[in-house]
């Protein structure tokens, strides 16, 4: 195969994910306990070790260490792959969620709210795309060609959390 017939390959393997996951991100989540208890619990907390999680750091500082071996280091890149994409699970549900219940308080809501809209589908769409950036990004981080970063993810996750935490007591209360 020549590099052109792989390039393609690749190219059209990341439109099908991508549109995989925007499909994923914009749907509709099939639970959603929109109860104060549930919003108030929300926390971008939960996700702050996945920002530092694959620091790059703590490889160095295990290959600085006596007995060092690539085995170490490939079963330590696996595990905290593992758990990353445990957490990156957890922060799509959330969102996902979050999304919803925003959608369901501006249906339910007296007042059009068109900018909020905007927002929504900006920030559905940004997430779908960061969530597939992360993923391939993830795949070398692997192999020991990248790092992770997945600060815009959470930052997108803290900023729909935190517009659902604004609506939620008006419709609470009606």
């Amino acid at each position: 195969m020549d590099v052109i017939t792989v390039s393609i390959l690749a190219v059209v393997g990341l439109l099908v994910a991508l549109f995989v996951m925007v499909r994923k991100v914009v749907s509709a989540g099939s639970e959603l306990p929109l109860d104060p208890h549930w919003i108030a619990e929300l926390s971008v907390e939960r996700y702050k070790p996945m920002l530092r999680l694959l620091d790059e750091r703590d490889l160095e500082f295990l290959r600085a260490q006596p007995g060092f071996s690539r085995g170490m280091e490939a079963k330590l890149r696996a595990q905290r792959c593992q758990v990353f994409r445990d957490y990156l699970r957890g922060l799509e549900a959330d969102f996902r969620r979050v999304c919803t219940a925003v959608k369901l308080l501006m249906l339910q809501s007296q007042f059009d709210r068109p900018d909020l809209a905007s927002v929504l589908v900006q920030h559905q769409v940004s997430f779908a795309l960061g969530v597939a950036v992360v993923k391939m990004r993830l795949v070398f981080f692997r192999w020991g060609f990248s790092g992770v970063d997945v600060s815009d993810l959470v930052k997108s996750f803290d900023a729909m959390r935190v517009e659902l935490k604004s609506l939620a007591p008006a419709a609470m209360g009606a």
